[in-house]
């Protein structure tokens, strides 16, 4: 699974890397301990906020991390969809929608993942060359107890791909993130990619990914730690 990541890149670096057009929403500051319900930047392709009728265009925008399902009553359901299996998102209730037409990225510098050693849990952080591009559903849900005419009425919310970890990874945990290459990149956002079937045989395509994992400090245990110091190798 994935349940804490680290974030630390400007908006202007992801801007470059991910050919941003538009970019919405406050810049969130670095992170080196992300965590569910806490706001994430995510890249998707959607119409232009003042132009719906437009081609969509490419947006890094912050959400919440845990899908809040549009047919959710309340909020609270979207801190236990941190992560969603890749086998099933085109099946499930919770997930089917957003998989069909609410694809996004989740930028990373690389994410963390306890291994269950003699009783106890040891953690590692596992990374790549370059930015972590994690494949990812993005959702939007109207809250009740907001007025039809407050800003903050839509509540946009994302949660993470995993599937089966990588024999190299496994001995860590037995799921890692969906990790999309470059070259996929774009089939993955583009909303006009609307079949079921295609997005499974889409991510079919996947390759595994070559993650190098190392060991780090029990101080990431606590999401009140948060400091560059978490990434140093132990």
């Amino acid at each position: 699974m994935c349940g804490r990541y680290a974030s630390t890149r400007s908006d202007s670096d992801l801007q470059a890397v991910f050919e941003i057009a538009e970019t919405v929403g406050d810049e969130v500051p670095p992170s080196y301990n992300v965590a569910p319900t806490q706001t994430i930047r995510t890249v998707l392709e959607r119409a232009p906020k003042d132009e719906p009728e437009s081609d969509a265009v490419r947006q890094l925008r912050s959400v919440r991390w845990g899908l809040i399902p549009s047919w959710a009553k309340d909020a609270k359901i979207g801190s236990r969809l941190i992560n969603a299996r890749s086998e099933t998102i085109t099946e499930k209730p919770s997930f089917k929608k957003a998989a069909s037409r609410r694809r996004c990225i989740i930028p990373a510098d690389g994410y963390y993942e306890w291994e269950k050693r003699d009783g106890a849990k040891v953690p590692y952080f596992l990374h790549e060359q370059g930015v972590l591009a994690m494949a990812g559903l993005y959702e939007l849900w109207r809250d009740p107890t907001k007025a039809d005419d407050d800003e903050d009425r839509w509540v946009w919310s994302a949660t993470v791909l995993t599937s089966p970890a990588a024999d190299a990874l496994g001995h860590i945990h037995d799921r890692s993130p969906v990790v999309l290459p470059p070259e996929l990149r774009a089939s993955w956002l583009d909303p006009t990619l609307t079949d079921l079937s295609d997005v499974s045989e889409l991510l079919a395509a996947i390759p595994e990914p070559r993650l190098e994992p190392y060991e780090v400090s029990t101080a990431v245990n606590s999401v009140k730690n948060n400091s560059p110091e978490l990434l140093t190798p132990v």
